[in-house]
């Protein structure tokens, strides 16, 4: 890897993994002389906030911010061609459920269309180049595989793909491209198929941000159904370690999930939430703790009721596992969104914000 070009780099898990390359970039690493190439369209998701810092000449490498569409015909292909890219990172994608049960189009656009357009930029910037210099990661969602009954074993690599919304149907859409691409044309790709994420630069539609910042305003904290829904979750960072992972040591053609074996409701996530911002921000003597405002709402159609992810091959094949437990990982997440007011305030164009200062920095300020 010298030549990175990351899609969706402004956005959450894009971002992260932008600060993990430069992370991994510095004196004595192997990537010393990194250049990473963003491409982001940056829509209500992405922000240039997330990479402050780094959008500079850097000692140990460079940032380049490219603002256009991968949906663009020939856009990813000049990148590509100018910028002697070696390595595709692809995050860019529609990700959020509710949106696609409103206005399915978008994600079929981008997620679909939109890694095609990339595969063939791929296909053609590559071409006659020794495939073992030159690599395409596909990042997906363990959604692809569907829901999990109570006692249903874990999703591995080889579990048939029943997506129930129209998010996860583009998301494997895509996957069966980027596969379809190396069996038909040997393009050199790998995909990791992820659980829910969660860390710092999340938009707040997502359930622990938007959850955070409710609490912090003394907003209702809607709850789909009965909350009993399980996630395995992962923080952040461990995910891009694991991609880190996978570009270096993975092997053309293969399939890895990611995981942490943090398999969580979601209401316990939204209690403990509510616990932590207790603890930092006590409430004035004789108001309600912060977990009256949980309100359980009509649940979203098609909701799957459990993911559990099976990591077993990217462990025993590549010696990655999660670092993070996920309370320590919520811990950090709440002490992020507090003490980044800046990037808050950015991406929320709601008028919100005002009130949010007021209920959580200024009281914060006088708390001894």
């Amino acid at each position: 890897m010298k030549n990175v070009l990351v899609t969706g780099g402004a956005g959450f898990i894009g971002s992260n993994f932008v600060h993990t390359l430069f992370q991994a970039a510095g004196p004595g690493h192997r990537n010393r002389a990194l250049r990473v190439f963003i491409l982001d369209s940056f829509t209500y998701a992405g922000h240039r906030e997330s990479l402050e810092g780094l959008e500079r000449p850097l000692a140990d490498g460079s940032l380049e911010i490219v603002p256009r569409d991968i949906c663009e015909k020939g856009a990813a292909l000049k990148i590509m061609i100018e910028r002697g890219i070696d390595t595709v990172v692809h995050f860019a994608a529609e990700t959020h459920v509710d949106r696609s049960i409103h206005g399915p189009e978008a994600f079929l656009k981008t997620n679909v269309m939109g890694t095609f357009e990339l595969l063939e930029a791929a296909r053609t910037a590559w071409a006659g180049v020794d495939p073992e210099r030159v690599r395409f990661h596909h990042v997906s969602t363990d959604e692809v595989y569907g829901s999990l009954g109570p006692g249903d074993p874990a999703f591995k690599e080889t579990t048939p793909y029943d997506p129930s919304s129209p998010y996860s149907a583009s998301k494997a859409g895509a996957d069966h491209l980027v596969r379809a691409y190396h069996r038909t044309y040997k393009l050199p790709i790998t995909i990791s198929n992820c659980s829910n994420n969660y860390g710092p630069f999340q938009h707040p539609e997502k359930l622990i941000p938007l959850m955070i910042l409710n609490a912090l305003m003394g907003k209702t904290l809607p709850v789909y159904g009965d909350g009993r829904q399980r996630r395995d979750w992962i923080y952040v960072s461990d995910h891009c370690e694991a991609i880190l992972r996978i570009l270096e040591d993975g092997k053309s053609g293969e399939t890895y999930n990611i995981g942490s074996g943090s398999d969580v409701e979601n209401l316990k996530i939204v209690e403990t939430i509510c616990d932590e911002l207790d603890i930092r921000m006590p409430l004035p003597q004789g108001v309600p703790r912060r977990e009256i405002l949980i309100k359980h709402v009509q649940d979203r159609p098609g909701h799957d009721r459990r993911y559990a992810v099976d990591c077993s091959k990217i462990s025993r094949e590549l010696g990655w596992t999660a670092a993070h437990a996920f309370t320590d990982g919520l811990k950090k997440t709440v002490d992020w969104y507090l003490s980044s007011a800046a990037w808050v305030k950015a991406v929320m164009h709601n008028g919100d914000y005002e009130t949010w200062m007021a209920k959580n920095y200024e009281a914060r300020k006088a708390t001894p």
